[in-house]
């Protein structure tokens, strides 16, 4: 069984890391191609610069042929690590790697993420209660990472998708991660295949274009910017906002007033992303906002600075995301 102490998990970490490399590099020796390490945290994609700057590296490595080998660096941030019954307080930042998946898929503008699990893909039904269920060849992710399934060969009904949690004793990520992977990569334009990894052949099928596992059609892309506020990021605070303000941002696809807000949230600086809350909770959408916490709280409460009015703009259009209603 794997040590419980958390400082013990570190060091195997690290020293599986060397032996993980070393079988990487020679698989693809037998190529003629060289591997590279690229382990990343959290941090590695709050800031912007270190991901752009992370984007451009990933870019001279695939431009020169070499391959790089992504993975959370859990010797230092060690939230994959923890035991979630050992330690009840512990918050996956990856989701056993397929969130990182598809940020890194979206950082690179790839066409096609290919997340590969031990069941032949989503199922309309968790399949080790119902045998019977069908796997979906098609599966269409809204906006919020619902399931709308679209099963290619059948129903004209849309059967519920039931992720469920971890598959199996290998991984703790499950279906449910790949789906919210799927989501994050599908919104950025990116095609996505959930299938089989016990499948020798499933990758060069996929390629080929063949009928493997469940494809998640990619949907109109965002840009690198809103790609970043929407899901690389994590947000610093939030901004609840009346209902006025709700129907501006949506329906005339306003920026965001200070007069709108009803609440402030947080510490954060000018710069940062901040989720935006309806009145009855529900996440709006997210925004990288244009003052700090302290001046974001007095410009709502109709206090505004000197110099400055409360109809200013807290969150410009263009640095927001929102979720689809």
């Amino acid at each position: 069984a794997p040590p419980s102490e958390l400082a013990l998990r570190q060091a195997c970490a690290a020293v599986g890391q060397v032996r993980l490399m070393g079988l990487w590099e020679t698989g693809f020796a037998r190529l003629g191609r060289h591997a590279a390490q690229l382990l990343l945290t959290q941090d590695d994609f709050d800031d912007r610069a270190r991901y752009l700057e992370l984007r451009a590296a990933v870019s001279a490595l695939l431009a020169h042929g070499v391959v790089p080998i992504v993975n959370e660096n859990d010797v230092v941030r060690t939230d994959e690590l923890r035991f979630v019954d050992a330690l009840p307080d512990a918050r996956p930042v990856f989701g056993d790697n397929d969130k990182l998946s598809a940020l890194v898929a979206t950082k690179l503008g790839a066409d096609l993420l290919i997340l590969l699990t031990d069941v032949e893909g989503v199922y309309a039904r968790d399949p080790r209660q119902d045998p019977d269920a069908p796997l979906l060849s098609e599966l269409s992710l809204d906006g919020r990472g619902d399931a709308a399934a679209n099963n290619a060969a059948a129903s004209t009904s849309d059967p519920t998708v039931d992720a469920g949690g971890a598959g199996s004793d290998a991984g703790r990520g499950g279906m449910a991660s790949k789906l919210a992977a799927a989501r994050i990569a599908a919104r950025s334009g990116c095609h996505v295949v959930i299938a089989s990894g016990r499948q020798p052949d499933n990758l060069p099928r996929i390629l080929r274009g063949e009928v493997v596992g469940t494809w998640c059609p990619a949907r109109p892309g965002l840009d690198a910017r809103r790609r970043w506020i929407a899901f690389a990021t994590a947000p610093r605070g939030v901004l609840h906002l009346d209902a006025g303000a709700v129907a501006a941002l949506r329906q005339r696809g306003a920026s965001l007033l200070a007069a709108g807000v009803t609440a402030v949230e947080g510490a954060f600086s000018a710069g940062e992303v901040v989720l935006l809350r309806g009145p009855d909770g529900a996440e709006v959408g997210r925004g990288a906002v244009s003052c700090d916490a302290t001046t974001a709280r007095a410009w709502s409460a109709g206090h505004a600075p000197s110099g400055t009015r409360r109809r200013h703009a807290l969150v410009h259009r263009d640095q927001m995301v929102l979720e689809p209603e």
